[in-house]
């Protein structure tokens, strides 16, 4: 299944793509968020959907597609998971997953325009899988466990600014990687029963030139991998969003120029839809 949010924000609908078919969701939950998960709102959905009692919702394509899942606790982000994207940026493949965290203010539409930061000459894209947790993880016994804790996947788009990032960081990733909307997420977050995410292929686009291509078969670690090792360092809760890292293409490798107001921005995944961001200036 194929959850969405749709609407003006802070006021989003919760529905579910099916097919080309527009469901509401509001007599089943009050949000697509942790508690959806843990208290069994797919299963619920899913028999709605059999039973035909789910309304359709009317000019659903006029509506603005916000982030798949409400504010998360926590976005939770692996650096360097490819080894191209590793060797881009001129360092050696990592022995153990690097984590960073964004604020979860980052979160915003997968068609939320993009503002440049203030002060910023090297915002960057990064196309990236989401992981959405479906149920709180704590010292996993093994990776076989993980994909249990796992609500659904999703379309990232790690923005990020360099400057910021690796030079003013004094350290750490987090400067460069939490200014206002800078994970625009969605357009929707699938089940697990959806996905191969083994094998998703991935890309992104500036101005309609391709910029990234790879494949999540390339990760260094993979999703089961990250849920097991992130839940033996913290407490992973329902809702919360894990990027699991972006391959080589991105601006900050010396091939492409970072982005300026006015550049479109795309990316998509496979079976997890497009993202499509203009660029402005800050004002």
């Amino acid at each position: 299944m194929r959850f969405a949010r749709l609407g003006p924000i802070g006021l989003e609908r919760p529905v579910l793509l099916d097919a080309d078919r527009v469901f509401d969701l509001s007599d089943e939950t009050h949000d697509i968020d942790g508690s959806f998960f843990t208290d069994g709102g797919p299963a619920r959905v899913r028999q709605s959907l059999e039973t035909g009692n789910l309304p359709e919702l009317d000019q659903a394509d006029g509506l603005r597609v916000g982030a798949p899942i409400a504010r998360p606790s926590a976005v939770i982000c692996i650096g360097m998971n490819y080894a191209a994207h590793a060797a881009e940026s001129g360092s050696e493949p990592p022995k153990m997953p690097i984590l960073f965290l964004k604020t979860p203010n980052t979160v915003v539409g997968p068609r939320d325009q993009v503002t440049i930061p203030k002060g910023s000459r090297k915002t960057d894209w990064e196309v990236e899988l989401g992981i959405v947790v479906g149920k709180r993880a704590s010292y996993l016994e093994s990776p076989t466990e993980s994909l249990d804790y796992v609500g659904g996947f999703v379309a990232c788009n790690d923005l990020s600014e360099r400057q910021f990032q690796l030079t003013d960081s004094g350290g750490q990733w987090s400067k460069g990687k939490s200014a206002p909307g800078f994970s625009p997420t969605g357009p929707w977050v699938a089940t697990p029963d959806e996905v191969q995410h083994h094998s998703l292929s991935l890309h992104s686009w500036v101005n309609g030139e391709p910029r990234q291509d790879s494949n999540t078969s390339d990760m260094i670690f993979g999703v089961d991998h990250l849920i097991w090792h992130l839940s033996q360092y913290m407490v992973l809760e329902p809702g919360d969003l894990i990027l699991t890292g972006t391959p080589e293409g991105v601006a900050l490798s010396g091939r492409f120029p970072y982005l300026r107001p006015g550049d479109l921005v795309e990316i998509e995944i496979a079976g997890l839809g497009r993202q499509r961001q203009r660029v402005v200036a800050f004002e």
